[in-house]
């Protein structure tokens, strides 16, 4: 599992820049400046959480056996998948039924930095 985490910060990583280039370059001038703040908050928060997934699958190589730690990047790549990629869909075809997604991204957010607190406790 930690193998995996690792890759999927890897991919997500890459796809962070490539979106967040995209934004910066060819959306700029064709997205209203709230649409273009959607994105960019999806692109800021996908960073984020790109480096706590980064972080996350090094703790559970080192304690594999705290299951707390493997979940908390379950739920840190289920949050980059649902906040940041709804944001990405909202922005750049205005479907607003993306909208209500996005909190349940931020939910699984929250979720996975509890589980890393968890974690920590039994591992440490």
């Amino acid at each position: 599992m930690a193998k995996l985490l690792i890759i999927f910060a890897g991919c997500s990583g890459l796809i962070a820049v490539a979106l967040g280039a995209f934004g910066a370059h060819a959306l700029k001038s064709k997205l209203p400046p709230n649409m273009l703040d959607a994105y960019n908050t999806g692109n800021a928060y996908q960073f984020y959480h790109t480096v706590a997934l980064l972080l996350v699958g090094w703790l559970a190589l080192q304690w594999p056996e705290v299951k707390s730690l493997q979940w908390s990047g379950i739920f840190l790549m289920l949050g980059i998948v649902f906040f940041s990629g709804s944001l990405y869909v909202l922005a750049t075809t205005g479907i607003r039924w993306f909208g209500p997604i996005t909190p349940l991204g931020g939910v699984c957010f929250m979720i996975g930095w509890a589980l890393l607190v968890y974690g920590a406790f039994k591992a440490l």
